[in-house]
């Protein structure tokens, strides 16, 4: 029997192909062995998942478009929503504050206190000596007796009235106090009924009928000759308004009216609200929108009330206001200008540029502030640290 004999030319072919075949099976094996990852998705794949994609974008925009078209109907369904953002009483910042304890938030010489306008309707106060009245009594401890007695004495007093939202004891409130106790006042405020510590729901009558209740307690307990001025920021400028036509309907006015960052009216204010932007344009706006607020009788028609009042007064606008804008005070001093009631009194309208950037509540910051007041209201202020 004869052997078979391979040639060299085959025995190589067939290395190679054996080459070749454990290459692909190592292939095969690495990504298992090495952690690698495995085969890509294929090319066809690809557009599914960017289909897939579009269809759950397009489903967000969506539901942000029925949110959107949603909105209007249910603020003129529960026309009482309007009314929580025009007061915004629910939202206490900064929060974790106790009103007791002025003291927390640097008032060593305020009194806490509370008033009944009404039966079973409880209202904080806070009563923040002069300066220079706590420095030489050292009124830090003193009783609620002592920090009523100084009335008598001869510094003026200011009324403040707050805008929505927060308490007495926000912060940008508790700088202007503190600006006005240092420049010689007595500064009194309160909570609104629904705000802060005070008892009741709010409304604009209400509003207004605290604040008249507590003109007349100070009235009460301060020398007929006494200097006593009403200053309302923000929405406390629409009380403080109805405040003093009450007053000057009566015989008795106040010596005179500071509003800092007014508007005309609350539709106009509504209606140039940044929250109402997304809305303003939207065919209908005035009906879902500015008649429910209407809906809920609140109107703050200062732009009507100035042409009722006899008394001093002094707007002060800060022209970058986002939330109250500037034009809205300036259209309010024009009214005022106008107005018969006003005529022989004066009417003084102070911008601040924005390149200061008082912005809605930071006007306090001015140091201007204190020869603003002083040729606003003739006098000297009364001595200062």
């Amino acid at each position: 029997m004869r052997k078979r004999t391979s040639s060299p030319t085959a025995e190589r072919d067939c290395e190679s192909d054996l080459k070749q075949r454990s290459g692909c099976a190592a292939a095969a094996e690495g990504p298992a062995e090495g952690g690698q990852q495995g085969p890509e998705e294929p090319p066809s794949m690809k557009p599914f998942r960017r289909w897939g994609l579009l269809r759950r974008m397009k489903r967000l925009l969506l539901l942000l478009l029925l949110l959107y078209v949603s909105v209007p109907f249910i603020v003129k369904l529960f026309p009482s929503i309007q009314a929580k953002l025009v007061f915004l009483n629910f939202v206490r910042f900064p929060y974790f504050i106790d009103l007791k304890r002025p003291l927390d938030q640097g008032l060593n010489h305020t009194h806490n206190f509370y008033l009944e306008p009404e039966k079973r309707l409880k209202i904080g106060v806070w009563h923040t000596v002069p300066a220079l009245m706590w420095r030489e009594a050292q009124a830090q401890g003193k009783h609620a007796d002592w920090y009523e007695s100084t009335f008598s004495s001869a510094h003026p007093v200011i009324l403040y009235l707050h805008g929505n939202a927060g308490t007495r004891g926000g912060d940008h409130r508790v700088q202007l106090y503190k600006v006005l106790s240092d420049l010689g006042y007595h500064v009194v405020t309160f909570d609104y009924r629904g705000w802060g510590d005070s008892d009741g729901s709010p409304s604009e009558g209400g509003m207004t009928s605290d604040a008249l209740f507590i003109y007349d307690w100070l009235k009460q307990r301060t020398h007929p000759t006494l200097p006593v001025y009403i200053w309302g920021h923000s929405l406390g400028t629409g009380v403080a308004t109805n405040l003093v036509r009450r007053l000057c309907d009566r015989g008795s006015p106040p010596n005179a009216l500071i509003l800092e960052s007014p508007f005309t009216n609350i539709r106009e204010e509504a209606r140039n609200h940044p929250f109402s932007m997304v809305y303003r344009y939207l065919p209908g706006f005035d009906w879902f929108f500015l008649d429910s607020i209407t809906a809920n009788n609140i109107r703050f028609a200062s732009d009507e009330n100035v042409n009722f009042i006899s008394c001093p007064l002094l707007i002060l606008h800060a022209e970058d206001d986002t939330v109250v804008p500037f034009h809205l005070g300036k259209k309010l001093f024009q009214v005022a200008s106008a107005s018969k009631s006003l005529s022989g009194h004066k009417v003084l309208f102070v911008p601040f540029p924005a390149a200061l950037a008082y912005k809605h509540k930071f006007i306090y910051r001015s140091p201007e502030i204190p020869h603003i007041l002083s040729d606003f209201l003739g006098v000297a202020h009364p001595l200062t640290p």
